[in-house]
């Protein structure tokens, strides 16, 4: 009997179950054939498990994504990008135009110059203020991207956009969208693993939602503190076979009620969760136990000491998950928010995070992982060149849609460059500008994914990442 031919429907190939009297009904010209033939081929993807893995739809630069969110807004002039120009205009005042407009438009503005030097790190020569200590040992590895744009100066809509597409919230995040795409490589832990912070983001937990897709999709919280999971471990009077003849008949009373309620994703994703925490319970204890990795290993993330140690042990799971498979995970760290004291407050959040994420870069080099891991780090928007209300000397700064920087290792992106640029007081991007939106096409791009072939139908639509479509930022690529 001849093997049946592949078929794409949705963005992923799958075998084709259809007649060729279904393939042309799902071809004819009226949308709801379509819609029906996007959820035939959907039942046909859930059947063969929801996160099996998928090939991908071009070639890949990167297999998988560490996501590093500086929940708040970090300032670009103060990191990554400087303007020597501000320490010239340092509180003269500053008249807004169209160009800059400031979420706190109250009271007279000055030109704030950063409180931080600057170096050239690295053979590279990447710019790096000097209080980024250890990252400057990884200068080489990192590609820069100072052209990015968004269109919200409020913190939700922002994140929603960076996370989502979706200024509004709502739709899948980018997480979710790669898991769509390719599943995931370990079928014993989510895809799609999220380790904020302490408190969440502004927004909650809509920013790594799966929106419209199937609940299979949504990312999985680890806690910060305490267990990562609760009851992740059975009462000790339960045994792991009484465990599965309690499932087995959970399962059967499921099935049953799902029978009723055909094409009910959360109610499929409730009952496949249910299976995975079962699973789960063998995988993650030993997952989660850092104490394994090497004293060596631990100090490189900075866990055991003050202030690194949080976040350190953070960056260290999310190369454990990639390494065990997990496709995609985002870490958080903020908030970065700094209206005013930028110097205590961004200087304070740098010695959190520095040391962790030099450690993760280079461990993930030390291991083999960084050529096939996408790291990202980025903000919801960058910060303005000026201060809102005069405070004595403890300056700040406003937000900035218009400017930013976004900078990447791995994956397939061109290391040791500086792509694209900003003005001379780093208030709006000037060269290889793009729209956020670009931005996911491109992340989607190294990670083997079209952005106009991963489509969901939703609402009487296609629907994609990019809302609309999008451009690869060629000049990323290596």
């Amino acid at each position: 009997m001849p093997t049946p031919a592949p078929w794409s429907l949705n963005g992923c190939e799958m075998l084709n179950p259809f007649s060729r009297r279904d393939a042309l009904y799902g071809l004819g010209a009226s949308l709801g054939s379509v819609a029906f033939s996007a959820l035939l081929a959907e039942e046909t993807r859930t059947a063969t498990g929801p996160l099996s893995p998928r090939p991908p739809q071009i070639a890949p630069r990167a297999t998988r994504c560490i996501f590093l969110m500086m929940d708040g807004g970090p300032s670009h002039i103060d990191t990554f990008d400087p303007k020597p120009r501000l320490n010239d205009l340092h509180l003269k005042e500053f008249l807004r135009n169209d160009q800059m407009q400031s979420a706190m438009s109250s009271g007279k503005r000055y030109y704030v110059a950063s409180p931080f030097q600057f170096r050239k790190a690295g053979a590279s020569g990447m710019d790096m203020a000097t209080n980024w200590e250890h990252l400057a040992g990884v200068a080489d590895d990192l590609c820069y991207y100072r052209g990015c744009q968004v269109d919200s100066v409020n913190h939700p809509t922002a994140l929603y956009q960076m996370n989502t597409g979706n200024r509004f919230g709502g739709d899948p995040a980018l997480g979710a969208w790669t898991t769509y795409g390719l599943g995931s490589e370990n079928q014993d832990l989510p895809g799609f693993v999220v380790l904020p912070d302490v408190s969440l983001p502004q927004g909650g937990a809509a920013n790594w939602g799966n929106g419209f897709l199937p609940a299979h999709y949504q990312g999985t919280t680890f806690r910060a503190k305490g267990a990562p999971i609760l009851d992740l471990a059975p009462h000790p009077a339960i045994t792991r076979d009484h465990q599965r003849r309690n499932l087995d008949l959970l399962a059967q009373l499921n099935q049953q009620h799902a029978a009723d309620r055909p094409g009910n994703s959360t109610l499929a994703a409730r009952m496949e969760s249910y299976e995975l925490a079962f699973r789960m319970q063998a995988e993650v204890p030993g997952l989660l136990d850092l104490s394994q990795e090497t004293a060596a290993t631990q100090a490189l993330y900075g866990m055991g000491e003050e202030p690194t140690d949080a976040f350190g042990r953070r960056c260290l799971l999310a190369r454990r998950l990639v390494q065990q498979g997990v496709r995609f995970v985002q870490l958080y760290a903020g908030t970065w928010d700094s209206h005013d004291a930028i110097e205590r407050a961004h200087g304070s959040l740098v010695k959190q995070v520095d040391k962790p994420i030099a450690g993760l870069i280079a461990d993930l080099k030390r291991t083999g992982l960084l050529d096939s891991t996408l790291v990202v780090w980025c903000g919801e928007f960058g910060r303005s060149p000026d201060n809102g209300v005069r405070m004595g000397t403890a300056f700040g700064r406003d937000h900035n849609p218009k400017a930013m920087t976004v900078w990447m290792a791995g994956g397939g992106v061109k290391a040791g460059h500086i792509v694209g640029a900003t003005d001379e007081l780093g208030a709006e991007a000037v060269e290889c500008v793009h729209h956020v939106r670009d931005l996911h096409v491109t992340l989607l791009h190294l990670l083997g994914l079209d952005d106009n072939r991963l489509t969901y139908f939703h609402g009487g639509r296609f629907k994609q990442l990019s809302q609309f479509g999008g451009a690869v930022i060629k000049e990323l690529l290596a």
